[in-house]
């Protein structure tokens, strides 16, 4: 039992050699800070600090959206369920790190009976009777005499008896003694895959986020347009009444109500359109929360949800781009394949696995446990492949191919988010002068219409002046919309872009949840 002990104690100590490359984390294949010039915010800003997302969308109403989202989205238990199902996979791998103990216990009962049968011949001895002599008239005459001979025959004799035995033991099946890290390495490719399902899950998260907030805003924003038509459709019909009194009174021709009626029928179609996309806005937000959306919920315009998207500094640091999910996923996956090249490098090796059985085993189950019973026995055993026609090293060849894949993966994602966010910063440090222009555009829109209006009453100038006007003003309107969603929806982008409230340490050795 103590040799056993010792043998086993053994294997564990011998397992710890690793043939996996050392991983060194590349270095970031981008600018160490962000692009600058005319196009770009021009002061310099503190690093990305860790925030959430109640931090940016500050309306109690999306962030009661966004919480239910957090719930109910089916998407988002999609990735919860992908965690569990990599979380058990590690497990499982691990498992094989340590022996497999198994318990039997047995019982056995024999009966057995035999039969024979005994057979004798006895036989007497032949004697010789004495030889008698007369004297008479007839002559004389001598005869033998012969014994008799007996014959025995034996009985059938049966023998019968039974035979019961007990057994009690705990084994250890074919346990592998990791010598040259194989299992380490598998076990090791297993715990970074689930750490990559994890970062998954978190970018589903923040994706949800920033589309719930997105969804927001674009209904917000054609609530604002549905305004916009149906405040210049009651224009146009006060318009087309006013031009038509005119008409009737000789004061202004036709081509002035025909004019008027362009103008009502833009706008009463722009107004069901607005009706249309509404409804279909309502209709994603749903999807995206995963339960029925309440009215009050919802925005009144852009105007006033766009006030509650906070700023997020980007940060001068491009390093930041390193906590992002879809980075840290990638990370993952490429120290995953480094480890299996270890144990690539490992099955070039011999395999040795130990089998051990402790027992006791006792015709009587009340000498079970007594000294004689018991017993044990180690069988260690080695295979080595001596010929595979190059496989081994295929293997190992596929298993660098496989991490060259995942690091050239690695960059790519690392220089893709990089474009993201300079498009990001790019659009937003031009954004807010796009704006005031569109606010003075607006100003102007509205006060140029006055005026035509006035010098048509007048008779100074024709309709078309007036008409040319009301245009005007209903694109500038519209695109001040537009452009006010632009600014708020390149918040959100920029939330999403910078990886929101990844709570994330970006250490050389990898990268880590914070300390809360």
């Amino acid at each position: 039992m103590t040799r056993l002990i010792a043998a086993l104690c053994a294997s564990v100590a011998l397992a710890g050699c690793s043939l996996a490359p050392t991983y060194v984390r590349p270095a970031p294949p981008v600018p160490t800070s962000w692009p600058v010039g005319d196009a770009y915010l021009r002061q310099s800003e503190a690093a990305l600090p860790s925030v959430t997302y109640r931090d940016v969308f500050r309306d109690a109403r999306l962030q009661a959206l966004i919480d239910q989202a957090l719930v109910n989205n089916r998407d988002l238990r999609v990735a919860v369920a992908n965690i569990e199902a990599t979380r058990a996979q590690y497990r499982i791998q691990r498992a094989d790190l340590f022996p497999q103990l198994n318990a039997t216990s047995a019982y056995s009962y024999r009966e057995s009976s035999r039969s024979g049968v005994n057979t004798g011949v006895n036989t007497g001895g032949t004697g010789t009777g004495g030889t008698g002599t007369g004297t008479g008239t007839g002559g004389t005459g001598t005869g033998p005499g012969t014994g008799g001979t007996g014959t025995g025959t034996g009985g059938t004799t049966v023998v019968s008896g039974s035979n019961s035995t007990f057994q009690a033991q705990l084994g250890v099946t074919a346990f592998e003694i990791d010598l040259f890290g194989r299992v380490r390495s598998l076990t090791g490719a297993a715990l970074s895959r689930y750490f990559a399902q994890e970062a998954a899950a978190r970018a589903t998260r923040l994706t949800l986020i920033g589309d719930i907030a997105s969804a927001w805003l674009n209904y917000a924003a054609d609530k604002s347009l549905l305004t916009v038509a149906d405040q210049t459709a009651v224009a146009a019909r006060a318009s087309v009444r006013l031009t038509d009194a005119r008409r009737r009174g000789g004061v202004s021709p036709r081509t002035d109500v025909r004019q008027a009626e362009q103008i009502l029928a833009t706008a009463e179609a722009d107004l069901a359109q607005q009706r249309s996309l509404l409804a279909q806005d309502v209709n994603a937000l749903q999807l995206l929360v995963g339960a029925p959306i309440d009215p009050a919920q919802l925005p009144a315009g852009i105007e006033q949800a766009a006030q509650t998207i906070g700023e997020l500094p980007a940060g001068i640091d491009s390093g930041v781009l390193l906590r992002r999910p879809d980075v840290v996923q990638a990370e993952y996956s490429l120290r995953a394949y480094n480890a299996e090249i270890g144990a690539a490098r490992a099955a070039l090796f011999p395999r040795i696995s130990l089998t051990g059985l402790v027992g006791f085993a006792s015709t009587a189950l009340r000498t079970l446990f007594s000294g004689d019973a018991f017993n044990w026995s180690v069988a260690p055993n080695a295979s080595y492949p001596i010929f595979r026609a190059g496989a081994g090293r295929a293997n190992v060849d596929y298993s660098v191919a496989q991490r060259d894949a995942a690091l050239a993966n690695y960059e790519l994602t690392i220089q893709s988010a990089f474009r993201e966010v300079s498009d990001a910063l790019a659009r937003r440090g031009t954004i807010t002068d796009q704006l005031a222009a569109n606010q003075r555009f607006y100003a102007a829109a509205v006060d140029t219409l006055n005026l035509t209006n006035a010098r048509y009453r007048g008779g100074i100038d024709t309709y078309l002046t007036s008409l040319d006007a009301q245009r005007q003003l209903y694109s500038a309107q519209r695109t001040l919309v537009a452009t006010q969603l632009v600014r708020a929806t390149n918040l959100v982008t920029l939330y999403r872009t910078l990886g929101g409230d990844s709570l994330l340490d970006v250490s050389d050795q990898g990268p880590r949840p914070t300390a809360n």
